[in-house]
């Protein structure tokens, strides 16, 4: 057991903002756990963690709730106990609502609504019995306002910003501190791991450069920084980035204009075909759409790709 280093656990730590937020807390001195459900994809982000301090890597569905139990049992075995713990994991579905289906949503709301449910409830004992922790769940700029063509990902973050925002409240006065993050764009690469279903190539089209693009989205190692520094600072709620920050105040001011103004964002988008309801990833969308443009549009996406792991 490592006895003498602090402990986080970071869900999702295997690839993107999760690898990202481990490393962060790396070079603050922490030794942490990462999770994910792929091995090959935990042994690739380990060997790129290694060099930063004590990393130990673990497969585990969060959408299992005994899964994550186990995995907390072993991993405080191994390291000691959890006293941050950061829930990253998640999943993108675009496409339009005719091409969602149930299935959709129940994987979107087991793993980023249950997900930080059953990774909290996990800590928490041990935490409030020291009387101290931290605990951060990564919604999104989608839990504050719906956008279109995101309807299964806005559903859960929805419920994930419900879920931290009423844990902040229990825990008030306990020792234990609760913050819900809500990050807007961010370039991690994830563009390319998304899931995409109706015309998936002409959805790729508009999302992929809007998660690459300076201005549109962030850089992600300072969002990183910004989400850590929150978190261990016990801030109940951390806006990172300028869009949330706008999305909040605008929808707390009018959000009926709101609506209607991402009602109107949504006719633009792509529509849907009755023979096109399954998922592609991101990278084989954009095989089928094979456009220079958006290649070109993407390059600072697709760096950060290679970069945090969303590549094989």
């Amino acid at each position: 057991m490592v006895s003498t280093l602090k402990i986080a656990l970071v869900p999702g730590g295997s690839r993107g903002l999760g690898l990202l937020v481990s490393r962060e807390l790396l070079n603050r001195g922490y030794a942490v756990a990462i999770a994910a459900r792929d091995h090959d994809e935990l042994t690739r982000a380990k060997e790129r963690l290694s060099s930063h301090g004590t990393v130990k890597d673990y497969v585990c569905d969060v959408r299992d709730a005994d899964a994550v139990k186990r995995l907390v049992h072993q991993m405080e075995q191994d390291l000691g106990p959890v006293e941050v713990l950061i829930t990253v994991a998640g999943i993108i579905q675009t496409g339009p609502l005719e091409a969602v289906t149930e299935e959709h949503f129940k994987d979107a709301i087991d793993t980023m609504t249950y997900g930080p449910i059953h990774c909290a409830l996990s800590v928490l004992p041990g935490m409030r019995q020291r009387r101290s922790g931290h605990i951060g769940t990564v919604a999104s700029v989608g839990g504050l306002v719906s956008p279109p063509h995101l309807l299964p990902y806005a559903t859960a973050k929805f419920g994930a910003v419900g879920f931290s925002e009423g844990l902040a409240v229990a825990l008030s006065g306990s020792g234990v501190t609760a913050t819900t993050i809500a990050p807007g764009l961010m370039r991690t690469g994830s563009h390319e791991r998304a899931f995409f279903t109706g015309q998936s190539a002409k959805e790729y089209a508009w999302f992929a450069p809007a998660a690459s693009l300076p201005v549109l989205s962030m850089n992600a190692d300072r969002a990183a920084r910004i989400i850590v520094d929150g978190v261990l600072a016990g801030k109940p709620t951390v806006l990172v980035g300028w869009l949330p920050k706008v999305a909040q105040r605008v929808h707390g001011l009018a959000p009926g204009l709101t609506t209607r103004a991402m009602g109107l964002a949504n006719r633009l988008l792509p529509g849907a075909r009755p023979d096109q309801s399954g998922l592609r990833e991101g990278r084989e969308a954009a095989s089928a759409l094979n456009s220079k443009v958006v290649k070109v549009l993407t390059v600072l996406g697709s760096k950060a790709a290679r970069k945090n792991n969303e590549r094989g």
